[in-house]
């Protein structure tokens, strides 16, 4: 059996990547973290040229018609790259919203201009995966009261579909009355990360009675975050490698040290693996639904754990210059960081896969049993 990227998305891939090189460059990752907002409009633009913002849209639509493999591929290049550009919530997570559990007349309004880049829609999760202090939505008579924290790709959004405390979706116009929108400052200064406070604020509820879109969402996005770890943590291996070859100490290059080496390759060992494990969950969110909830577990949590070694040690490779601005290594190391926390750290998310296997339950019955 063959395990990999079809011709057509390696061309996708190249693509991106190419896209990427032109207008994504260091200098204008830095620039644009500076300018506080977090997003590029020259990245957002060449991506609306290549069709990026309709990847999972039905053709119907106006869309690319793609699945969650196709969108990984692009998630993993814009991780390697930094790019300040939003994409996981707005051309994937809001789309497939609409597509499980969105009326006709909600699928033919929105769909097609986020297809265009014309409509971009932040999506907000955390309350489907774990409530902090100070947030939670309640939905009741058509409105939604509360906090939502954590609401992805909300810079400039025209609309967000948000979760409530039981875990379903509702869809929120971005000019709403009573409803305050605060940008968030994050570790990472390359995503667009909003908090909304929502007095009575109409909504229009998307047809799911169980929470199962929500979960399907949770699912989708933390593939999606893994994927971008991966390209961020191959990112910085390259760097690494690349400075372990030129960089002299003791009148050789420090590559050549034996504990230098084995650095880049356990590196490397550490995070290969990751690659297939985020396409096979990418795969089963689409053609697998069975286990689409517990690989998507897999994916996060493990990515998660290779993703901050890489980090680590990748800065550990550039010494001192490592934690400096002047190679810009913090993007990628913070990065990473981010995508480790959004939608569940590590250890919630094995906790999610040990009660998706009923691990959970056996092993809290063990524990009274001792008691």
């Amino acid at each position: 059996m063959d395990f990999g990227l079809s011709p057509e998305q390696q061309m996708l891939r190249d693509a991106v990547d190419r896209l990427l090189r032109e207008h994504c460059p260091l200098d204008h990752v830095r620039k644009v973290a500076a300018g506080g907002n977090n997003v590029s409009a020259a990245v957002v633009a060449a991506m609306a040229e290549l069709g990026l913002p309709g990847i999972v849209v039905p053709e119907e639509h106006g869309g690319l018609g793609l699945g969650l493999l196709d969108a990984a591929v692009v998630a993993e290049a814009l991780g390697a790259a930094v790019a300040p550009a939003p994409f996981m919530a707005s051309a994937v997570l809001a789309p497939l919203a609409l597509r499980l559990a969105g009326s006709p007349a909600q699928q033919a309004h929105w769909l097609p201009r986020i297809a265009d880049g014309s409509a971009r829609v932040g999506v907000g999760l955390t309350e489907a995966v774990n409530r902090r202090d100070g947030g939670g939505v309640e939905a009741g008579g058509g409105t939604l009261r509360g906090t939502a924290l954590f609401v992805l790709d909300s810079a400039d959004a025209d609309a967000f579909i948000i979760a409530d405390q039981r875990g379903r979706m509702h869809l929120v116009a971005g000019d709403a009355e009573r409803l305050e929108r605060v940008s968030l400052s994050t570790i990472d200064l390359t995503r667009s990360v909003g908090e909304l406070r929502l007095d009575g604020v109409a909504a229009e509820p998307l047809g799911d009675d169980d929470g199962g879109t929500a979960r399907r969402l949770v699912a989708a996005g933390r593939v999606l975050l893994a994927a971008d770890s991966v390209g961020a943590g191959d990112a910085m291996i390259a760097q690494a490698v690349g400075y372990a070859g030129e960089r002299e100490q003791f009148g050789r290059v420090i590559g050549s040290f034996q504990a230098v080496k084995h650095m880049c390759a356990e590196m490397a060992a550490r995070l290969e693996p990751c690659r297939s494990l985020v396409w096979y969950a990418a795969h089963a969110f689409d053609a697998v639904p069975d286990e689409a909830l517990l690989m998507a577990c897999h994916a996060k949590s493990h990515t998660g754990e290779a993703g901050r070694f890489v980090a680590r040690t990748a800065t550990e490779v550039h010494g001192g210059m490592g934690f400096t601005d002047l190679l810009g290594l913090h993007y990628w190391f913070k990065r990473i960081g981010f995508d480790r926390q959004v939608l569940g750290g590590p250890e919630i998310v094995r906790a999610e896969a040990a009660a998706l296997q009923g691990w959970g339950k056996r092993a809290a019955g063990n524990r009274e049993q001792q008691a």
